[in-house]
């Protein structure tokens, strides 16, 4: 697509994968033989149609992410899923697959990272230095992005007030990763619990996460974009870190595409269910901009409370408590209070999106509206389990993902 793109005229995704050996489930880091594979020749993004397949730092994970603006979601979980058969083909002769879900259930980052040793090989390093990149935050994370574009200060506030208001209740729909190091923590949305602190060397890059109250873009570089250059500037001598690069907010402005990109989803069992995710995020998304979903816009939403929340969804998913009177009556909440983020993501579903989705994004979404997010489906199948039952639910997950089916309950 080309031109100024408005509101909800285009959308990004962006979705992230492990590479897998395929009988251990160890990750193996070979996204190089992965892309020099589809390409033929060494490169750090390669495009393969309505796809173009990248890595960012750790040499274990692939992206496989829209090329360039899509007109819309319609098609894109059926492009994914060739992606995937393209990239497992490609993998079989190594020994090789893909995993799906937020993260590797049993990888040590301290010993098994390795970063991406060609092109922006020192701006990883950097990273690396800065950071300390052996560590669940940065080494063990798959994400999906979504990317939503705006034209103007006017349209980009109305659709960051949106967004900073809904990021507390994604891990709702959205949490995948119940296990560290091989075992359940307790924790539903454990990406999300490190991704608060991977930053904590500079505490502004991240800062509560819900990205601060913004009305343009000359604000947004006021009370973000130069708190971070200034915090990250006596760290990076060489100047190599683009304060764009560096903030880590759960959604961020990326004006040299004119884009938000929202962050805290975390991957899927299967690009149908990443896709349904997306629709649901967009389809409440255009309702809040639109003012569809209550007489109360979402500009000037205090801080704490949306911090507090995001907080209880990392913990519980879709069993969070919201109790927030003004934020229930944002979203248009008419039943009792409190209520868990799962029925309210349920009735938000009811009314914004019935009829409005395609039908396989419909069947995905019933299926986790109605058996919870993928980690308490996760947790159903196999507990807090460690080695063989852990192991046969893993991979199980690598089916669904080749697959293209939902990881169900029971």
């Amino acid at each position: 697509m080309s031109g100024v793109l408005r509101l909800f005229e285009a959308v990004g995704i962006e979705l992230e994968y492990a590479i897998v050996d395929a009988e251990s489930l160890r990750v193996r880091p070979i996204a190089d033989r992965l892309l020099e594979a589809a390409s033929g020749g060494r490169a750090c993004e390669i495009e393969r149609g309505a796809l173009a397949w990248s890595n960012e730092l750790a040499l274990h994970l692939v992206e496989l992410k829209t090329n360039g603006p899509a007109p819309g979601l319609a098609g894109l979980a059926g492009a994914f899923a060739a992606g995937v058969a393209e990239a497992n083909a490609l993998l079989r002769p190594m020994g090789a697959r893909l995993m799906p879900t937020a993260m590797h259930p049993w990888m040590d980052p301290v010993r098994e990272l390795v970063l991406w040793p060609h092109e922006y090989a020192e701006v990883y390093a950097s990273f690396d230095r800065i950071f300390g990149c052996r560590e669940h935050g940065w080494a063990n994370v798959q994400s999906m992005h979504l990317n939503l574009p705006f034209d103007g200060d006017v349209e980009f506030a109305r659709l960051h007030a949106a967004i900073r208001v809904l990021l507390p209740i994604l891990p709702a729909l959205a949490a995948s990763s119940p296990f560290v190091a091989g075992r359940a923590t307790g924790l539903l949305d454990n990406r999300l619990e490190f991704y608060r602190g991977h930053a904590r060397r500079i505490p502004s890059l991240v800062a509560d996460v819900i990205p601060e109250e913004v009305e343009g873009r000359a604000s947004y570089e006021e009370r973000i974009l130069s708190r971070v250059r200034a915090d990250v500037a006596p760290h990076d001598p060489e100047g190599r870190m683009r304060p764009e690069w560096m903030n880590a907010r759960g959604a961020i402005a990326r004006f040299d595409r004119d884009a938000i990109e929202i962050r805290l989803l975390d991957a899927q069992e299967c690009p149908r269910a990443d896709l349904a995710i997306a629709a649901a995020v967009v389809g409440v998304l255009r309702a809040l901009v639109d003012g569809a979903l209550a007489a109360r816009a979402p500009h000037g939403f205090p801080q704490a409370p949306l911090a507090a929340m995001l907080r209880e969804a990392i913990a519980r998913g879709d069993e969070a408590r919201i109790a927030d009177a003004g934020y229930l009556e944002l979203l248009g909440w008419k039943g009792r209070s409190p209520c868990r983020a799962g029925d309210l993501w349920r009735d938000l579903a009811e009314r914004v999106l019935a009829g409005r989705c395609d039908p396989d994004a419909e069947s995905a979404l019933a299926v986790i509206l109605g058996e919870g997010c993928l980690a308490r489906r996760m947790l159903r199948r196999a507990g807090g389990a460690e080695g063989g039952e852990l192991f046969a639910l893993y991979a199980e997950l690598c089916r669904c993902l080749a697959d293209g089916r939902m990881l169900r309950a029971h």
